[in-house]
């Protein structure tokens, strides 16, 4: 297996457990509706601020290339969490599935937040963001009132 699809796995497991780990932190389950109070501050964070910090992570470890990887994680881990509910262990009493499309909005929303933090972290990883100059040998970099004379 080629280093960089390692380097890869590695940040996108390490994406998925801090994903997950922030979920179970938080305490809050998006996939799940129990009315109003769903969209709670920790909700909030749940939603934006964990995949942030997924993309950020992902994003540091891949290098270039990782603002593309981070989307992964919260795609992953919000399907698996969907899926436990759906196929394993049920809805908690006083709470419903969200419906397919409402989920999808809110995975969307998430990886969405990730790409952020995935854009900024290749930017933190590179130090600049866009094409990096090529080296000009100092011979050739002259202005131009030097090269009129």
């Amino acid at each position: 297996m080629k280093p960089r699809y390692k380097l890869g796995m590695v940040a996108l497991l390490a994406g998925m457990l801090l994903n997950y780990f922030g979920d179970r932190l938080l305490g809050v389950r998006i996939e799940l509706f129990s009315g109003l109070s769903t969209f709670s501050f920790a909700w909030i964070l749940d939603v934006f601020f964990v995949p942030f910090l997924v993309g950020l992570l992902v994003s540091r470890i891949f290098g270039l290339g990782g603002k593309w990887l981070c989307y992964f994680p919260p795609l992953i881990v919000r399907s698996l969490n969907y899926a436990e509910i759906l196929y394993v262990s049920g809805t908690p009493h006083g709470s419903n599935l969200n419906p397919i499309g409402w989920w999808g909005l809110y995975v969307i929303l998430a990886m969405e937040s990730a790409a952020i933090g995935g854009i900024l972290g290749e930017v933190m990883k590179k130090n600049i963001y866009g094409r990096t100059r090529k080296a000009i040998p100092e011979s050739q970099n002259q202005s131009v009132a030097a090269k009129e004379t």
